[in-house]
């Protein structure tokens, strides 16, 4: 036998959700729950086909398919200018922002790694303390260095927001900063409007550059409300803004997001616009038709746009009624258990506090599964699973104070 052509290849580990989903297919207990992949299910479990999505498939039809240009489709990067910044905002008026149809919102984010590790080089890029952990692996394969800044304060189940103000503060002038404008992946809370000034104050003052992972509009607060944070700054500053239509489409398969580049004037957006197209050229060349057409057709037509948002409202009223329904199953058996962080966090995650020991725990005895962080998927919880939750937590909770 020669030697290996590739050296030592070393196993890949898997992703700790994505294997976890696999885990809980193989799991032959009828009554499991899915807690841990975050996808939207809805009262009986399955990822809804949204009405405003359907009626748009019937208009996109069946006709050929040809390649979608670099950038994407037209309608659709004006319905993602128009729905991330709203319509009358002055950097889509003066068209300061370049914007592409990406792979879905990771597609988004690896773009804007791709542009920055060409344009800006050799800066430290930091993401909040926890984070999604793909912001550190696409940020690190574009051959950045990540760091963290704190975001989650354990003890009071909030954020840390004097401990991110200081170390936005004395990061080097000009860091790549990640932030999650709403809908906080993995621990559900966010930052109130007057903190978001204040460390938008700061991003300014230092230089940084940010980048806005924005996965979950219209799952806190509302679409617009939502957008709020986005929409402010870039009234005063540059940045980039990744979003996804995974979730509110409820398009998981298709890959649809986008990647904005809110510039210092038309002149620059043009020229970033060239760049982000030679980034896809050189990455996936052009992006998927199907999904795009969905997603233009519905976001172009001012009826199926009404009926999409409305859409969208109702899931996350589904959600916020599913974190009371735990709460109160929690509070029913135990008065010992603090179950107050479900109803002050938002959009599909909250963060438990419970331990990996507990985590497992849940899985092993119960079925129900957790990520191991303790981060729980709220869009998972039904009015049939939501008893099995809260005993299962309750248990696992008890089980490590005694």
């Amino acid at each position: 036998m020669t030697e290996p052509l590739f050296g030592q290849v070393e196993p890949f580990a898997g992703d700790p959700i994505l294997s976890l989903n696999d885990s809980f297919k193989a799991d032959p207990r009828s009554e499991k729950v899915n807690l841990s992949i975050g996808v939207y299910t809805d009262e009986n479990g399955r990822i809804p086909v949204l009405g405003a999505v359907k009626a748009g498939h019937e208009r996109v039809g069946f006709a050929g398919r040809p390649y979608l240009p670099m950038e994407g489709h037209a309608i659709y990067r004006e319905g993602v200018q128009k729905l991330v910044f709203g319509a009358g905002h002055p950097a889509v008026a003066d068209r300061r922002v370049a914007t592409i149809q990406t792979l879905g919102g990771t597609g988004a984010v690896g773009i804007a790694a791709d542009f920055l590790a060409k344009h800006t080089p050799g800066r430290t890029v930091l993401v909040s303390d926890p984070t999604w952990e793909n912001h550190h692996g696409l940020f690190q394969r574009a051959g950045f260095e990540t760091a963290t800044y704190p975001y989650w304060d354990s003890a009071s189940r909030s954020v840390d927001f004097d401990g991110m103000i200081k170390a936005l503060e004395a990061a080097e002038n000009g860091s790549i900063v990640v932030l999650q404008p709403v809908c906080h992946n993995p621990t559900g809370v966010d930052l109130d409007e007057r903190q978001q000034d204040a460390v938008t104050d700061v991003l300014i003052a230092k230089r940084h550059i940010v980048v806005f992972d924005m996965a979950y509009q219209g799952f806190g607060n509302g679409l617009d409300e939502d957008a709020a944070f986005v929409r402010r700054y870039a009234e005063r500053a540059s940045c980039l803004v990744a979003n996804s239509f995974s979730k509110n489409f409820s398009l998981y398969g298709e890959r649809c997001g986008g990647l904005s580049v809110v510039c210092r004037d038309a002149d620059e957006a043009e020229r970033v616009l060239g760049q982000l197209k030679l980034a896809v050229r050189r990455s996936y060349s052009s992006p998927p038709m199907t999904g795009g057409l969905l997603v233009a057709t519905v976001l172009g037509n001012d009826d199926l746009r009404a009926q999409w948002a409305g859409e969208v409202g109702t899931m996350r009223t589904r959600m916020d009624a599913m974190r009371k329904r735990l709460a109160d199953e929690i509070r029913a058996l135990s008065n010992e258990v603090d179950v107050g962080f479900l109803l002050n966090q938002r959009g599909m995650f909250s963060y438990t506090g419970l331990s990996e020991a507990q985590v497992r725990a849940m899985r092993e005895r119960d079925g129900v599964y957790l990520v191991g962080s303790g981060r729980m998927c709220v869009a998972g919880l039904n009015e049939a699973n939501v008893p099995k939750v809260a005993k299962s937590f309750v248990e696992a909770a008890q089980a490590t104070r005694g």
